[in-house]
């Protein structure tokens, strides 16, 4: 470790413990240090329409593309306060992303290739999003729409690594919490040794340093000498028992063994702010969301309808679309909130500013998909003891999820690959058949029982998902400087809204969220109209 200037503050020395030791260990040597105080984390307010409240204005009509949670949002918050309504969706179901697969139902890609997938009834698999966040915004509609619960079970350190490529620790599944124990234990020891020897350069006094030790000897389950010689927290090699049987701790695996696997870049995604535990998933499907609100503003919703043309003058807007018969009509309303991703809004002709139309066909959008493989057996319960969390790897799945749900089931349905950029690119030009295989070749390698259990699987890349065309809007710091705020704004009587007007791209919280500014944006003009 390069030696830091002596002028070095000490906030330069927590970012550079960060980024050595990750977030969880900057924070916790601030709090051991007395540097934290208390922090209320409070959501953007939200003050919705009153019930009712623009019936007095003749009910001015909102036209919403899109029946997704954004949409929907939008729908529900202006449809209480006395607004008109009308959501044109062009698939026949709600929810766009919030999409759950069950027995029967079809896809057809942008290729024309269409899968009906064939899971066992009760198993369902989710495409898009799949985990809830303790503090996002989407609970607050979960508890007033009496969506059931349970918990999703982001990491679980029973779980695998498995890095190809990688040195002494290449091909070799290694549990989460052996890789994890070493890595801590071995920069905890480099760490406290600096600082016990006075080698580092520290703005902290000498009782601080101590402190400082002491929390690097807890952190790192350092022996007195500050020695890292292994771990009970990275697993045993014979488990305690009963009786005189004590347990054999593992040997930690060495430190250039450890450093090679490339397993510690893995840490910082499962303690990243959105990714930490508590996490749920509502019973039965991510679906069930958008069931519940659809079950509210199904009556605004045309379904089948593939939105034309987008116009607008200074008395209103005017929609033109294909309804399920392929007739052309419109709609008219006095503002427009579009939810339509941007790789299809930007091949529609509309009315736009050339500054709108610039930052929408600039956006990139995610290259992403997901596979689901339906098991005969729950073998990573029965024979590994893992139940949920993910497998983590460097080859093209990425991961591997097991279900949070349905424990001690005959059968499951496993999340295959989740993957993204050019390994998704990858998988995603396949054939269906190809991906299917792709998924149990490289999921045989961490689980010999794949090919053996395997049943049937069904698998979504989503740029090639017509309606969607990407996962989801991918911001570069020059694009949230150059394009955001243009997006952000109403363009004549068109508000835009989804995940990506916002700051949570990818998250349902991020569509609720935008739409409810939509809404409190366009409330506000007709009342001061």
């Amino acid at each position: 470790m390069d030696k830091p200037g002596k002028d070095m503050t000490r906030r330069e020395f927590l970012g550079v413990l960060g980024k050595v030791g990750g977030a969880a260990a900057m924070f916790s040597v601030m709090g051991t240090l007395g540097l934290l105080s208390p922090e209320t984390l409070k959501a953007a307010d939200y003050d919705p329409p009153k019930r009712g409240e623009a019936a007095g204005r003749n009910g001015k009509r909102i036209v919403i593309l899109g029946a997704g949670l954004a949409g929907m949002t939008a729908a529900y918050e202006l449809g209480k306060a006395g607004y008109d309504c009308v959501i044109l969706e062009a698939r026949d179901r709600a929810g766009g992303r919030n999409w759950s697969i069950r027995r029967g139902d079809a896809v057809t890609e942008t290729g024309g290739v269409k899968q009906v997938a064939r899971f066992d009834d009760g198993l369902y698999f989710n495409p898009g999003p799949a985990r809830i966040p303790q503090f996002h915004v989407t609970l607050e509609y979960c508890r007033e729409f009496g969506v059931q619960l349970e918990a999703f079970h982001n990491v679980n350190e029973h779980a695998y690594y498995y890095n190809e490529n990688v040195g002494e620790l290449s091909s070799k599944k290694i549990r989460k919490r052996a890789a994890k124990a070493d890595v801590r234990g071995y920069v905890a020891e480099m760490l406290a040794k600096a600082v016990d020897q006075n080698k580092l350069d520290l703005p902290v006094t000498p009782e601080e340093k101590m402190m400082l030790v002491e929390y690097l000897r807890a952190e790192g389950d350092l022996n007195p000498d500050l020695f890292y010689k292994g771990s009970y927290r990275g697993g045993y090699t014979e488990e305690p028992g009963g009786g005189l049987t004590a347990g054999v701790i593992r040997d930690p695996f060495s430190l250039s063994a450890i450093l090679q696997s490339g397993f510690g870049k893995y840490f910082s995604s499962e303690y990243s702010y959105h990714q930490q535990m508590m996490m749920f998933q509502p019973v039965g499907g991510m679906d069930m969301i958008g069931k519940a609100f659809e079950k509210r503003v199904g009556k605004y919703i045309q379904y089948r309808t593939v939105v034309k043309e987008i116009r607008q003058d200074a008395n209103g807007v005017r929609v033109g679309y294909t309804d399920r018969f392929g007739e052309f009509k419109e709609v008219t309303g006095d503002y427009c909130i579009c939810t339509i991703p941007l790789p299809v809004l930007k091949d529609i002709p509309a009315d736009f500013s050339p500054q709108m139309k610039t930052a929408i066909s600039s956006v990139h959008y995610a290259e992403t998909g997901k596979i689901g493989l339906q098991f005969r057996r729950r073998f990573w319960e029965e024979d590994e003891q893992i139940y949920g969390g993910t497998t983590t790897t460097n080859m093209d799945i990425t991961q591997i999820w097991y279900p949070s749900g349905g424990f001690f089931s005959k059968k499951g349905v496993v999340v295959g690959y989740y993957n993204f950029g050019p390994k998704a690119k990858k998988i995603g030009e396949m054939s269906v058949a190809g991906r299917e295989e792709q998924a149990l070749m490289q999921g045989a390698k961490i689980h010999d029982q794949f090919y053996k259990d395997f049943e049937t699987s069904f698998s979504i890349y989503w740029p090639k998902v017509p309606y969607n065309l990407g996962g989801w809007g991918e911001y570069s710091e020059d694009d949230r400087k150059k394009y955001y705020p243009t997006l952000c704004e109403p363009d004549g009587r068109v508000y835009l809204s989804g995940e990506h007007i916002s700051y949570l791209p990818g998250w349902m919280a991020g569509a609720i969220e935008s739409a409810r500014l939509a809404v409190t944006a366009i409330h506000k003009r007709v009342m001061q109209s």
